[in-house]
């Protein structure tokens, strides 16, 4: 079996990779390229890691429900330059523009994937890809994620769908990149658990866990305590279209018979326009609102006094953003076909507004009277662009690649990203290593920097971020190893406080990464074992595990003449004893906290995967450390003043979910 290691790319073991060209009646191929670059990828068809829950590997936490907010333990500043909204705790559910796959098959191809788990966690997926033409090939795929959860009023419901589609004219000068993004997470916020029940998860009487008392449990606005009068949802559309033409020199190669021919281009020059757009949308809605939920943001009475009335206060914060992209680049290339180099320059042009509705705004009058408007900021910006690439296309070549984009107008003027990398894709099988830098300069995002709704209006005003990463990698499917260091010096850093407020660290902090991977086999047994090293200054406001770690141990094997693929084996996943991330509900944010500290039972699980032709499926155990030892908590949430009008403060917890059966399948269809 075949261990694909991170960052490396996992072969389709199942299907044939010729390609001479044609429309021939011989094995399915499926393949496809990112955005800017000439690899190939395959799709996965292992099973060393099939069964492991979705969107939180390898190092993400949820709050103990499929679909919601979910944060890396593994520190990862954001990737960006330029304007942003600032809403990510969703990202690991959302399909990217940037990331999009643009696929090339002989024949129509279609993948439907479904998991199933207990209270309720679905996630259903459909994709489909055909060639409409040999140079012309169209992708949909659609997600949903669905998840109830074990404690009260905490639901999940996800929309994800992405389209692409990819062109090459005959003569291979004219290339057409096009695709659209659509992503809607809605979750039901619930706090986290409040009162003495915290203290005790192990009691019988807590055995159900719907039972426990939760933040913003309302039983007027749902009886059932299935829902949640405070909800957060962030929907968004993203267009993309990128197209360039290419002059070089070409030539044609024919198949055996010399019945097809097959038009090469060795691009020299080519002028290439990228055209992008997006709008994005965060609302939050509380419609039983308590009146010290928001002490730190605001100070209203509200008359239902923290209980669900229809058409009584209610709290809605909504702020959208809408974006234009339009780029040109002059690109050149030195080289023989396949080890080209390519060097690319020029500008762009963006347009960002942003918007907050509805705002309490002031109206001029003798008398200081309040009334319900908008808060917009338009701007426009220009920006240079460049980029120097050479890929290792084969073993035994060098890769290396800088690239930059510079504000030069507008109000984010002077913010800039620049990122740099050498690599060597080594021969014999032996793997790869790689280096590099990158830097930032970065303004805050909108909501940072604003919050509004009826009641009040804050802005806040913060210096731009600045973000240096240092990385080196090391790969080798070979030895079954992985390792990798990373550095990040972090300026003006940009967080939520303790007190609920969006801030700033003023000072420079670093954070020193070092991880490894080494699978050993023993004739069918393999030994899965990850580790993380994570060193933070202790003056900074970042929560993270400084040790994190993953063991798998498994039998896998081929049977009944290679037409079964056979994986089995226990899993177990930990991190030493730090103080987690809080989650503030008001802004949708994970927020840094200083009071509790966690340490929790390593998880287990048990799994058993398999394979037959394109069909793969597991049952797996999850969470099997809940059914001897309850994990305390694993996020905290923001501080419950006067709970119950009873004079007493708490700090409620987001707790893991029981033991839990999980069941998934992906059935592939080639016609």
């Amino acid at each position: 079996m075949t261990n694909t290691m991170p960052g490396t790319v996992a072969k389709d073991t199942s299907m044939s990779k010729t390609n001479n060209g044609g429309w021939k009646n011989d094995n399915p191929r499926i393949e496809y390229e990112k955005l800017n670059s000439a690899k190939v990828y395959y799709p996965d068809t292992m099973l060393h890691t099939f069964h492991r829950a979705p969107f939180i590997q390898p190092w993400y936490r949820n709050l103990g429900n499929l679909g919601g907010p979910v944060n890396n333990l593994l520190f990862t500043p954001e990737d960006r330059v330029g304007p942003t909204l600032g809403y990510h705790v969703y990202d690991v559910y959302r399909y990217n523009i940037d990331s999009l796959h643009f696929y090339n098959t002989r024949r129509p191809y279609s993948s439907f994937s479904y998991l199933l788990g207990s209270k309720l966690e679905q996630t259903a997926s459909l994709s489909h890809t055909q060639n409409i033409r040999p140079n012309w090939n169209v992708f949909v795929e659609y997600r949903k994620t669905n998840s109830r959860g074990f404690f009260n009023s905490q639901r999940s419901n996800n929309d994800n769908a992405c389209v692409t589609s990819n062109y090459k004219s005959p003569d291979k000068r004219y290339l057409l990149y096009v695709g659209a993004v659509y992503n809607k997470e809605q979750t039901d916020e619930n706090g986290g658990v409040v009162k003495e029940q915290q203290m005790d998860f192990d009691s019988t009487q807590y055995g159900d866990r719907r039972v426990l008392h939760t933040a913003y449990m309302d039983n007027t606005y749902s009886p059932q305590l299935t829902r949640s009068p405070v909800m957060n949802t962030l929907r968004d559309f993203t267009f993309l279209l990128q197209h360039s033409y290419q002059w070089g020199r070409t030539d044609t190669t024919y198949n055996a018979d010399s019945t097809q021919y097959t038009a090469v281009l060795v691009p020299r020059f080519s002028i290439s326009h990228k055209l992008a757009l997006s709008t994005e949308k965060h609302t939050y809605k509380d419609l039983a609102p308590d009146s010290l939920r928001y002490v730190s943001l605001f100070e209203r009475q509200f008359t239902n006094g923290g209980v669900y009335k229809p058409g009584i206060d209610s709290v809605l914060t909504r702020q959208k953003w809408f974006w234009v992209d339009n780029q040109f680049l002059l690109n050149g290339y030195i080289g023989k076909e396949g080890k080209q180099m390519a060097f690319r320059a020029g500008f762009g042009t963006r347009y960002d507004r942003f918007m907050s509705d509805p705002v309490s705004v002031l109206i001029p009058d003798t008398v200081v009277r309040y009334g319900i408007g908008k808060d917009r900021a338009d701007m426009v910006n220009n920006y240079l662009a460049g980029e120097i690439k050479k890929e290792a296309l084969q073993p035994g070549e060098w890769e290396y690649g800088a690239n930059t984009k510079f504000f030069i107008t507008g109000p984010q003027a002077g913010s800039f990203m620049l990122n740099a990398l050498i690599g060597k894709q080594l021969k014999n099988n032996l793997g790869s290593f790689a280096a590099g830098f990158s830097q930032r300069l970065n303004t805050p995002p909108y909501s940072y920097t604003t919050y509004a709704n009826i009641y009040t209006k804050i802005t806040l005003d913060m210096d731009k971020e600045s973000v240096t990463t240092l990385f080196a990698t090391l790969e080798s499917p070979r030895l079954r190893l992985s390792a990798g260091y990373r550095n990040h010096v972090i300026n003006n850093f940009i967080f939520v406080s303790e007190q609920g407020m969006p801030d700033q660290y003023s000072g420079t902090f670093s954070i020193s990464q070092v991880w490894v991977r080494k699978v050993f086999k023993a004739g069918f047994f393999y030994l899965d074992n990850e580790l993380v090293l994570q060193q933070v200054p202790g003056n900074a406001p970042v929560n993270v595990p400084p040790v994190m770690g993953r063991h798998q141990l498994s039998y896998e094997r081929r049977l009944f003449k290679n037409r079964l693929v056979l994986a089995a084996g226990i899993e177990g996943r930990y991190n030493t004893a730090y103080k987690p991330a809080s989650y503030n509900a008001l802004l949708n944010k994970f927020s840094y906290q200083d009071t509790k500290t966690v340490s929790n039972t390593p998880e287990v699980a048990l799994f058993l995967s398999f394979r037959v032709k394109k069909f793969r499926a597991f049952i797996m155990g999850d969470n099997l450390q809940e059914i001897f030892s309850r994990n305390a908590f694993i996020y905290t949430g923001s501080p419950v003043l006067n709970y119950e009008n009873k004079g007493v403060n708490y700090i409620p917890v987001y707790a893991a979910p029981d033991a839990l059966i999980r069941f998934g399948f992906t059935w592939v269809l080639a016609n």
